[in-house]
């Protein structure tokens, strides 16, 4: 399943969603080359969250290999700022295509939700909480994390709680055929849940790359949590689609705009 839009307008201009777009894409461009090594390589390796770097359970000098051309050196310096440049950093054209996709379509409502500033700080605590869980229970410390995945999984914590009835727009394979369905929110962020959930439960104990799960895990609980604290209920009463009661006949959730 993947969202092509929901049915939610917005009030807000997402100046912050835009900017954090915007930031992703330069990222892509200026330090990870495109995608194209040996600058993307390079930037995983500086850039990317290495847990057992992060934690000082590496020793100093340690190396490893991210690709065939690159190998990673474990500095004994300081890198907690990996937990900031690991949300802008990715891995592929379809990994940063898929995310920013994602933050576009649910990330303009949890922004209008909350303001400019509040969804900012919203949106990097969710990132840390995300690649905190991920550093807790990864099976291999010396696996770079990048991505906004986990932060933007905060934004989808965030947007269930916030208006699950909004019906959101899925494009679904069915083998060769192609097709599109609207479900609540609910609906299709909660199955999204549900397969990260097994995704980290089946990858306990395994090494070597692969998805994050834990950290969307973490990203999308924080998020859900963190939206009770950032959330403007000025902001939300305007709303026609806010919460799960039913609104006014003339703001209804059922109307399409």
């Amino acid at each position: 399943m993947f969202p092509l839009r929901d049915e939610n307008p917005h009030y807000l201009k997402p100046f912050t969603t835009w900017g954090l777009i915007a930031l992703n894409v330069v990222a892509w461009a200026q330090w990870q080359g495109f995608g194209i090594d040996p600058d993307l390589s390079r930037s995983i390796c500086e850039l990317g969250l290495i847990p057992g770097e992060l934690l000082g359970t590496l020793p100093d000098g340690f190396r490893f290999a991210v690709s065939r051309e690159a190998v990673c050196v474990v500095t004994d310096g300081s890198s907690w700022h990996t937990l900031f440049t690991s949300m802008f950093m990715h891995g592929s054209w379809m990994h940063i295509i898929g995310n920013m996709w994602f933050l576009w379509v649910f990330g303009n409502n949890v922004e209008d939700a909350m303001g400019h500033v509040r969804f900012l700080v919203f949106y990097l605590l969710s990132g840390l909480a995300a690649a905190a869980l991920q550093v807790a229970l990864t099976s291999d410390p010396a696996v770079p994390m990048v991505g906004a995945s986990g932060a933007i999984g905060g934004v989808m914590g965030a947007y269930v709680l916030l208006y699950p009835r909004v019906r959101v727009h899925l494009l679904i394979f069915l083998g060769f055929f192609i097709t599109t369905i609207a479900v609540p929110a609910v609906f299709m962020l909660g199955y999204w849940f549900v397969i990260q959930l097994l995704g980290g439960f089946s990858s306990l104990g395994a090494t070597g790359g692969g998805t994050a799960f834990w950290a969307h895990i973490g990203g999308f609980v924080a998020g859900a949590l963190l939206c009770l604290v950032f959330r403007n209920r000025e902001l939300l009463e305007r709303h026609p689609y806010y919460g799960w009661r039913k609104r006014s006949p003339e703001r209804s959730w059922r109307r399409l705009r």
